[in-house]
């Protein structure tokens, strides 16, 4: 195909675009808000599968305090658990003087002797216990997790397909006299196709990059406050942008270059 071939389709893909200005913003829409429901699912099925796991491989040990032990004692111990490399949080609980406790989070479960032996003898310990916040059968349930999101994300695509053809069919219907005059003069299927390809095109990257604005802004305000309201891991907000971003904008563009074709071809005259 030649260049200017190529120029005279993607002018007049921008006229049909100008010409067909509601009906062309409708379409957008239609393509952010489909693309922002499956991204915002898709980070929502990544993060709890990553925190599943995070619980699964969570350690703890809880060194309760004797009620009358002396600051020198207490400071000790402290300056104990925070020497140890293997250490990756602690903080001190003390709901009650008798329940009083420093919380520690290891790097792995086989990390939890060697901490326990390291300050079993310290002065002014009452009990070390750990704490059994393991769940059971947690690499199942990861499993399964990926599982509904390997069955329900094809089929959100599906239906966001079939979404935006019926969106589609509105931009391309007020046209259908001039397909059939430009069939009548000897264009052929293909010269009548690719106006509206790449249309599709501009109008699947535009509705995919404002819907990965949106899925941006939208997770950033989510991730900030669930920073401030809880110590669990999430995706950072740049995920969004490097790899979401790259995905949502290709899978914007195909499923409307697709739509057009579907719907494009039903007006050509076999």
């Amino acid at each position: 195909m030649r260049i200017i071939t190529l120029n005279l389709f993607l002018k007049d893909a921008l006229k049909n675009l100008k010409r067909n200005a509601t009906s062309s913003i409708s379409t957008i829409t239609t393509v952010m808000a489909t693309l922002f429901v499956l991204g915002i699912f898709l980070l929502f099925m990544l993060n709890l599968k990553m925190g599943v796991i995070g619980i699964g491989t969570q350690s703890e040990i809880q060194a309760t305090l004797k009620y009358n032990i002396k600051i020198t004692d207490q400071q000790n111990i402290y300056n104990k658990i925070k020497a140890e490399n293997s250490v990756t949080f602690f903080t001190f609980r003390n709901d009650t003087p008798l329940s009083a406790a420093y919380i520690i989070k290891v790097n792995e479960p086989n990390d939890i002797p060697k901490i326990i032996s390291r300050i079993k003898g310290l002065k002014g310990i009452n009990k070390i216990n750990v704490i059994q916040n393991v769940q059971r059968n947690v690499s199942s349930i990861a499993e399964k997790i990926q599982w509904v999101g390997v069955i329900l994300f094809p089929i959100l695509i599906i239906a966001s397909f079939f979404l935006i053809k019926n969106t589609i069919k509105l931009a391309i219907y007020p046209r259908r006299n001039e397909i059939s005059i430009m069939q009548q003069i000897g264009a052929t299927d293909w010269f009548i196709i690719w106006p509206f390809i790449f249309y599709g095109i501009i109008i699947g990257f535009l509705g995919a990059v404002f819907a990965v604005i949106a899925i941006y802004l939208f997770y950033s305000f989510i991730y900030r406050y669930c920073l401030t309201t809880t110590h669990i891991s999430f995706i950072n907000p740049s995920f969004v942008l490097t790899t979401i971003s790259w995905h949502f904008i290709l899978i914007g563009i195909i499923i409307e270059v697709i739509g057009s074709i579907f719907v494009i071809k039903k007006y050509l005259i076999v």
